[in-house]
């Protein structure tokens, strides 16, 4: 199976003005969507981010792509290798942490590889999650990913959500998710207002919600003191913290010196971070993507070497849509050892999605693995179509939280840590 052809839509959608350490949220949120298509008449999706750095780099490995089978992994992967070259291609949010030119190869070739799996469960007949070792889990738990926001946009009507700017915000913001997904799970994204008040924030939702799993996370908005202050507050409140310090030296002072795991999607990012994390026991709970750790296999390869070094697992998510939600939850029916509910931003877009709506349902705070072949979801060209035109007329072509927030308040800073 021959790749015969590879189209990359770039589109847009509505996001909240959801807070965090960056900044916030513009008022469209950007992904890129790929098909790759065989000699045989078989096409399989991926998705992935829509910054124009990003961007230009998958078209130009698009087009390098024809005429390798959809089997070959490492074929593509070199051929990517070579369109991305020495180039480092930074988002402008840091949220994701340090890029490097390994993260920016594996960031790139990951759609692909998704795409290709895709085809191949299709040309099997067989879900992803077969060809990743098959599921040890029919359903997927995901966490309600909770924020501070704005009521709306400014100079714009208010969103259906609501403001979220304190305790008694969140909670009712909890509180919707869970009564409308099931969530046994919540998370709080920190790092907005001073740690006092996220604490309070923590402590409200226990008390709301006793029997579900707590978890911050201040995206290293805190300094080592803080951090160590706060994780010994919230001792036997929450499963770890998240991410609480920038950098491993600062995350393994942390660790030494507070009850809880801590988690990372930030200083861990590449397989060349781990060596030093574990000697230096900055990380209890890794929190793999498969958009930046290179796909899906390369994703279960990390998960083996958590299990071998003791790392607990669960998995991060960002604004994204249908395929990438599906593509998790294959990944994460097929990793044994995945310790925590994953994140996900899809009630954040408020159905929004260019797939066919029924092959992802959320039923008790859970995701059960699609039936189809492949990813098992299906292209929605209507819906496709309608947001690259939103992406054409946004006018944005980058994730920018920082720059978006000073329009409203000039002397903001996301310097990290602030407090």
């Amino acid at each position: 199976m021959l790749i015969s052809d590879v189209r990359v839509t770039p589109v847009a959608f509505r996001d909240p003005p959801l807070l965090n350490a960056a900044g916030v949220h513009q008022p469209w949120a950007l992904r890129t969507i790929v098909e790759v298509r065989t000699d045989d008449g078989l096409s399989g999706l991926g998705e992935t981010y829509g910054d124009l750095a990003h961007l230009t780099k998958v078209r130009a490995a698009a087009r390098r792509l024809t005429g390798i089978d959809v089997h070959h992994h490492h074929a593509v992967y070199a051929e990517v290798g070579r369109v991305v070259g020495g180039d480092v291609v930074t988002d402008k949010h840091g949220l994701t942490g340090v890029a490097t030119r390994e993260k920016t190869l594996d960031r790139v070739f990951s759609p692909f590889e998704v795409a290709c799996l895709d085809i191949r469960g299709k040309a099997l007949g067989r879900p992803v999650c077969d060809l990743l070792g098959g599921a040890v889990r029919d359903r997927v738990p995901y966490s309600a990913y909770l924020f501070y926001k704005w009521a709306a946009h400014p100079g714009e009507p208010d969103d259906e959500f609501g403001a979220a700017l304190d305790a008694d915000g969140l909670v009712a913001q909890a509180r919707r998710f869970v009564e409308e997904y099931g969530f046994r799970s919540i998370k709080l994204k920190g790092g907005v207002f001073p740690p006092d008040v996220e604490v309070e924030a923590v402590l409200a939702l226990r008390e709301a919600f006793p029997d579900a799993a707590l978890r911050i996370d201040p995206n290293g908005a805190w300094s080592v003191p803080t951090s160590i202050d706060v994780g010994r507050r919230l001792a036997g409140t929450i499963d770890y913290l998240e991410d609480p310090t920038p950098g491993l030296a600062g995350m393994a002072e942390v660790a030494a010196r507070v009850p809880m795991p801590l988690a990372t999607n930030m200083c861990v990012v590449t397989f060349d971070h781990l060596p030093a994390a574990i000697r230096e026991g900055a990380v209890g709970v890794l929190l793999s993507d498969h958009h930046y750790w290179g796909g899906l296999v390369r994703s279960t390869q990390l998960a083996r070497l958590c299990a071998t070094f003791g790392l607990q697992l669960s998995m991060h998510s960002n604004s994204h849509l249908g395929i990438s939600l599906a593509a998790m939850t294959h990944l994460a029916a097929a990793v044994p050892n995945l310790a925590h509910a994953c994140d996900t931003h899809t009630p954040w877009q408020a159905g929004q999605d260019v797939v066919r709506p029924g092959a992802l349902r959320f039923d008790d705070g859970a995701v059960r693995v699609p039936d189809g072949p492949g990813l098992g979801v299906e292209l929605d060209r209507d819906a496709l179509g309608a947001m690259h035109e939103q992406y054409l007329a946004c006018g944005l072509t980058e994730r920018d939280d920082t720059s978006y927030m000073r329009t409203f308040q000039p002397g903001f800073s996301p310097a990290r840590p602030r407090w």
